[in-house]
């Protein structure tokens, strides 16, 4: 706990004492040992979609606790190879990217098809692996942003995958279509037994105001709530630093969404916890599980920044932390450390849900 205290520094106060949060923790369900039982045994997902939910939740340092630790190195193609891997060329070699998984203690492994495939049969039945299913690619000129399917279901399945992902970019031009594609793909995956995850980003130019509401609490945590509609069991999202989205974009002559001021009265607070909290009431109140991604690598503070992400979104109610460039662009070692070091907050008893 000492040591967590020191990553928060000035935060510590803030964030280990916030106990009066706008949605009480009594209206939440949980994240636990028993998460699966608790949680989806009731729904329509099918025996093997269950088993594949136990596989990720048993597995890594925080296997049993109900809080997952994911490695997400999908960059290679969302943010293009030579970009994402010039800081440390090894992580070209597929291998060395289910290693760190694994070294790190990680729940599970996310990549593309081609990296899990090269080496399915020597790690998946080692760790669980989820593939991302769609992505943006940067060759096309000018560049674009919109997430296409890069492969099938059966094929995740053939390699023995635990689960799949998808992102859809909410708010963008080509949002509507890729709901469809997204949610015939879950459909497909709970038929083949895979779980499924859905990075929840928002993509939109006019989100970018007064302030970035790409990262605000009300878009977001909508986001979420489209993301469950179409069974995500895992969200991913990235954590809030606003909010008053909706209220930004309904100006002048804008007419945008739908907007209830209680959002921002009684369901929310300017706390990161109660931002981040929202998000996880969008998830039916954390009947599927938030997951906060790490964000991009920024050097020294990386590691301080992960705890403090980490620390948010367990005593929000959330469900773990999906971390990737600030594990990947370092010395293994290094990575390993950071990644123990947000686990260490999952399983501190002394970082409570608020």
């Amino acid at each position: 706990m000492t040591t967590i205290e020191q990553y928060l520094a000035d935060k510590a106060q803030s964030l280990l004492g916030f106990s009066n949060p706008k949605i009480p923790k009594t209206r939440l369900h949980l994240p636990g040992p028993d998460v699966v039982d608790r949680l989806f045994s009731g729904t329509d997902r099918s025996n093997r979609v269950l088993v594949n939910l136990q596989r990720m939740i048993g597995h890594g340092r925080l296997g049993g606790t109900g809080y997952l630790s994911i490695l997400p190195v999908d960059q290679g193609i969302e943010h293009s190879a030579g970009a994402s891997f010039a800081k440390n060329p090894d992580y070209f070699d597929p291998e060395n990217i289910v290693k760190l998984a694994i070294e790190g203690g990680c729940n599970a492994v996310a990549s593309t098809y081609g990296v899990l495939g090269s080496v399915s049969r020597k790690y998946a039945h080692k760790i669980p692996f989820l593939v991302k299913i769609n992505h943006n690619e940067l060759l096309t000129y000018p560049n674009k942003f919109d997430q296409i399917m890069f492969g099938t279901i059966k094929e995740a399945a053939d390699m023995g995958a635990a689960a799949v992902g998808c992102t859809i970019y909410f708010g963008s031009e080509e949002s509507a279509r890729q709901i469809v594609d997204v949610s015939r793909a879950f459909a497909c995956a709970h038929e083949h037994g895979l779980a499924t995850v859905l990075w929840c980003y928002l993509r939109n130019p006019a989100f970018k105001k007064d302030k970035d509401y790409h990262l605000s609490a009300d878009l977001t945590g909508q986001a979420n709530h489209i993301g469950v509609t179409i069974q995500a069991d895992i969200i991913k999202q990235k954590l809030p630093e606003n909010n008053g989205g909706f209220k930004a974009l309904n100006t002048g002559d804008s007419s945008y969404g739908k907007l209830d001021e209680r959002i921002y009265t009684e369901l929310t607070s300017d706390h990161p916890i109660d931002l981040c909290r929202y998000q996880v009431a969008n998830c039916y109140m954390g009947r599927n599980g938030l997951i906060n991604s790490g964000g991009e690598s920024k050097g020294a503070a990386d590691t301080q920044n992960a705890v403090v992400t980490a620390v948010i979104n367990k005593r929000a109610g959330g469900m773990g932390l999906i971390s990737g460039r600030k594990a990947f662009q370092r010395p293994m070692k290094d990575g390993i450390a950071l990644l123990n070091a947000v686990q260490d907050v999952y399983l501190s008893k002394d970082v409570t849900v608020a």
